[in-house]
């Protein structure tokens, strides 16, 4: 088959430069690629692989002949481009959650459920960075002892948020160390030497939309039953990059932390650091700029039967978002769904 045309929407963005970045490290080939973006960026200019290239503004023209467009522009503009994208016979790989729930479009995380990727009309949809990391992490262990009941607290970066969110937590510090007054923007309360337990808006159950994607796209990426109990509580942290888990799963078989810790370090994408006698287990710093999901603190959990605990890291700018994107991408041309 020829090597795909490729085109970036959402090129300038903070997701968007990282996905330039791992088509390169990751060797993707392609025929000839195209960087687009909103009016307001068109005209920047980008080096990639010794070349310079000139952002384009987006309009539906833009699509023509293009094979395989990795979108993360936000959901409008996905939205609005994407009948355009698969009218032209384009596959979107789409990074917002526009489509995530759409019983049509493929949820998938590469390596996890990638035989999904063979039902895309068009649109493959790539989930939330904190549900992302943590598939990689549930897959095998489901594999091999079935998933019971799952609970997941999540502690996320603000690079999440984008680029206005990292430069508050920047201008807040310096000014709560200054004895300043600042205006936070980005969130809703001050994030300097703070943790904000909201990421998106309240639904009426109480539950952010941040944690009802956990429990939705969880239960769709493994093909779990719905009335499966999932519960998940996020939470902003004052950290620049990288998410943080507390996972709590309760298995329907016995399984011990010496099994989970060996079928961590056999599982894709995966890395193991638990040795908390030595003060060893991951952090964000150990995450940040790097691809494997860090898992750690392993153990039973002693409010479940058969039950586990652990706690997994990773940048979410990478495999919870631009990462995979580019996995989907990689294993699209692979099996030939262009």
């Amino acid at each position: 088959m020829q090597k795909p045309n490729i085109a970036i929407l959402g090129a300038t963005g903070v997701v968007g430069r990282e996905i330039t970045k791992i088509i390169d490290e990751l060797k993707i080939e392609f025929n000839e690629i195209k960087f687009l973006s909103s009016p307001k960026s068109a005209g920047t200019k980008l080096e990639f692989q010794g070349k310079t290239y000139t952002v384009e503004e987006a309009t539906p023209e833009s699509f023509d002949d293009v094979n395989i467009v990795l979108a993360s522009a936000g959901g409008s503009t996905s939205q609005k481009f994407a009948p355009e994208i698969v009218k032209r016979g384009g596959v979107l790989i789409d990074n917002s959650s526009a489509f995530r729930m759409d019983k049509d479009v493929p949820l998938v995380i590469a390596y996890v459920n990638d035989e999904d990727l063979r039902n895309h009309k068009g649109i493959i949809a790539n989930p939330n960075c904190s549900t992302s990391q943590l598939m990689l992490v549930l897959k095998p262990l489901h594999e091999k002892a079935k998933i019971k009941r799952l609970i997941v607290s999540t502690y996320q970066a603000v690079s999440g948020a984008g680029l206005a969110a990292i430069n508050e937590l920047t201008d807040n510090t310096k000014a709560t160390l200054n004895g300043e007054d600042f205006e936070n923007k980005a969130f809703k309360k001050p994030i300097s030497f703070n943790v904000i337990p909201q990421i998106d808006v309240f639904t009426e159950n109480g539950y952010t939309k941040e944690e009802m994607k956990v429990v939705n796209e969880t239960k769709k990426i493994l093909h779990l039953p719905s009335d499966l109990p999932i519960s998940c509580t996020a939470a902003r942290v004052p950290v620049y990059n990288g998410h943080s888990e507390a996972v709590d799963i309760e298995f329907e078989e016995n399984i011990t932390p010496d099994e989970v810790r060996e079928i961590m370090r056999k599982s894709f994408g995966i890395e193991v650091i638990d040795n908390p006698d030595n003060f060893e287990y991951p952090t964000t710093r150990d995450a940040s700029g790097v691809n494997p999901v860090f898992v750690g603190r392993i153990r039973k959990n002693l409010a479940f039967e058969n039950g586990i605990s652990l706690w997994c890291v990773a940048d979410n700018l990478r495999i919870g978002a631009a990462l995979n994107t580019v996995r989907i991408c990689q294993k699209v041309i692979e099996m030939g769904l262009y």
